[in-house]
């Protein structure tokens, strides 16, 4: 007797694959026998457009990397530039620049719990999740003028200084016994038990092999958070979320803890700003900044994991290369591997528990 398998492409139509995703699956039956990613479908040619625009120009552009995160790409152009000119940031300056990073971390993460159990057929959180969502939202609305594209980390500082602490106070206030809510309708779910236990799994080695960093390395029990070795995280007593499980509900639970963590340091973050003096900056004049010739590259710990930025400067107004590592691009990696041997019924909830996002891989 004869096994036939057949082909199926999974995307690259938006829903379910978290971006214009393709998925080229082999099956026997309902059974993966292999999977290829198929990606470009997003692809803007941002690190090459980087090369024709000058630094300043560049800024604005920074954040649409990953969109649900611009922050962290933001903070990251910036920072590289300021390595490379040696510039000292004042305290108030890098505290304002993380309370706001870790609120982003949390709308990040409340997007992905609201679109993964949408994912798994449960539309009640999703509503859920975007109402706490949009009072992260409307704070950096008010804030920078924008609800997803900020543009307002600059060289040496930022636009302004920060404002409206007491709707941050709102939202920390709120955000625990919502997560709660949370957890009392997904954790321990039966139906969502039996879709995310003992599926996806991710051993250690196999998390290494391929480069995974973030909440999908750390649920496999690796301690990996760049956030360990920061001098700022360290002085406000930052804890990793580390967990074991390796399996998709341990990526979910991850994720829990992790808005958890956000909001002890956050309000952590605002008590400091509101007894520190009134911000005082040195901003650099961007119109002809200049890098010194060499390379320079920074990194931080973005929701998606490990988030690079690496430029090469001959001296000049632009840049001479622009590289960007994000984490998605090694998740969707991950899938050759990950999905072999699965169910088609499972080959979502897999996927879509290690948030991916194209941009971040057709950059």
């Amino acid at each position: 007797m004869t096994t036939t398998t057949f082909k199926l492409n999974l995307g690259p139509q938006h829903p379910s694959t978290h971006g214009v995703l393709r998925l080229l699956l082999e099956l026997d039956g309902e059974k993966i026998i292999s999977c290829e990613p198929d990606v470009g479908y997003l692809h803007r040619g941002m690190e090459k457009m980087a090369e024709r625009l000058s630094y300043v120009q560049n800024l604005p552009t920074v954040d649409r990397i990953d969109y649900l995160a611009g922050f962290f790409y933001s903070a990251l152009f910036v920072n590289t530039a300021e390595k490379a000119l040696n510039i000292c940031i004042p305290k108030r300056v890098q505290v304002i620049r993380a309370l706001l990073l870790e609120l982003n971390r949390i709308a990040s993460h409340l997007l992905w719990v609201g679109m993964f159990l949408m994912d798994l057929g449960a539309t009640s959180p999703f509503f859920y999740t975007f109402r706490e969502r949009d009072m992260v939202l409307r704070y950096f609305e008010k804030l920078t003028g924008q609800r997803m594209m900020y543009n307002y980390f600059v060289f040496g500082g930022v636009r302004s200084d920060i404002d409206y602490l007491g709707d941050v106070e709102e939202i920390i206030k709120i955000l625990p016994s919502k997560i709660n809510d949370y957890e009392k309708i997904i954790t321990n779910n039966p139906i969502f038990l039996a879709r995310t236990k003992g599926k996806g799994i991710i051993t250690k080695e196999t998390a290494l092999n391929y480069a995974i960093t973030g909440v999908n390395l750390r649920s496999s029990g690796v301690l990996f958070d760049l956030r360990t070795s920061d001098e700022l995280y360290k002085e406000f007593g930052f804890t990793p979320v580390v967990l074991k499980g390796c399996d998709v509900w341990t990526r979910y639970k991850a994720r829990i803890l992790e808005m958890r963590e956000s909001v002890n340091l956050v309000e952590k973050f605002v008590n400091y700003l509101k007894k520190s003096e009134p911000l005082r900056q040195n901003l650099i004049n961007p119109i002809n900044l200049k890098l010194p010739e060499g390379e320079y590259q920074t990194e931080i710990e973005a929701p998606r994991g490990l988030a690079g930025c690496y430029i090469k400067s001959t001296g000049g107004c632009e840049p001479y290369r622009l590289k960007w590592r994000t984490g998605s691009y090694y998740s969707v990696n991950l899938l050759r591997e990950l999905l072999k041997g699965n169910y088609l019924n499972d080959a979502i909830a897999i996927a879509g528990s290690l948030d991916i996002i194209l941009p971040e891989v057709d950059k």
